[in-house]
């Protein structure tokens, strides 16, 4: 038997059985006040839920790019012009954080970090051994790699490349064997034989594609990023794009220092 008490007749919080509490607050008469605090009221954006926002991207990767200067620069200073040793196994461990950073289903931002480093370190050696060679190269090939992002930022953004699955798969097919002739190449310069891929016009064509290839990488960035924060994905993805995005660089400073040391060969 239910009771006549109206306070044991009500539901949770009060509201009237069958209704929700916010039927009952409109079927009340508010107040000027209280319907300004109404509005006054903020809405749940991506920062109060924990989704990723563009700034967050902006953050982590301003931090990455931060430790990979910083990390080249120590390198630049401390080293001396032909230190290619340690520069390989800054390399070689560099890749491994890589691997380990592609296979976890959640960015570490310690690891992202520890890459950048790294990758920042090996460059830095690099590029003075370079340098030392070419004076300029280093200067050149920065703002060659900020020139690649910023047209693939501008063109990405006005809508003129449309990252597709047919777009991506051509993409990764040619990246697939661009990197399967670098590897020849690597393996018949170590039996003093050569594709004549580090000089000429054959390795200007493939310099260029190389940083071509850069270029279709940073777009599939993009196009990840924007995925990951239209589907709400949580604020932790930020650190996966700011992986992506360092990686993609580094391919291009790369790729940017073999063409301009090739152009230059004859110095």
């Amino acid at each position: 038997m239910r009771s006549s008490n109206p306070v044991f007749s009500q539901g949770p919080y009060g509201q009237q059985p069958g209704r929700s509490r916010y039927q009952d607050a409109t079927a009340q008469d508010l107040t000027a006040e209280q319907l300004a605090e109404l509005y006054r009221a903020p809405a749940a954006g991506p920062a109060a839920t924990g989704r990723l926002t563009m700034d967050d991207v902006v953050t982590s990767t301003a931090l990455s790019l931060l430790v990979l200067v910083v990390a080249g620069a120590a390198a630049w200073i401390a080293l001396p012009a032909a230190a290619y040793g340690i520069a390989g196994l800054a390399a070689l461990a560099a890749f491994g954080v890589g691997l380990a950073l592609s296979f976890k289903r959640r960015a570490n931002p310690a690891l992202v970090l520890l890459y950048a480093g790294l990758e920042g370190f090996f460059l830095g050696a690099t590029t003075k051994a370079l340098n030392a060679l070419w004076p300029g190269i280093a200067a050149q090939a920065v703002l060659g790699t900020a020139a690649v992002f910023a047209g693939m930022l501008l063109a990405y953004r006005a809508g003129w490349i449309k990252v597709t699955a047919r777009y991506a798969r051509i993409g990764l097919a040619v990246a697939l064997g661009f990197v399967l002739l670098l590897l020849v190449n690597l393996v018949a310069s170590l039996f003093g034989a050569s594709l004549g891929l580090d000089s000429g016009p054959l390795g200007i064509v493939v310099g260029l594609l190389g940083v071509g290839l850069g270029a279709f990488f940073l777009s599939l960035d993009f196009a990840a990023v924007q995925d990951a924060i239209r589907r709400g994905a949580p604020r932790e993805e930020a650190w996966r794009s700011a992986f992506g995005l360092t990686l993609s660089l580094v391919w291009i400073y790369l790729e940017m220092l073999r063409l301009i040391a090739i152009l230059r060969g004859d110095d």
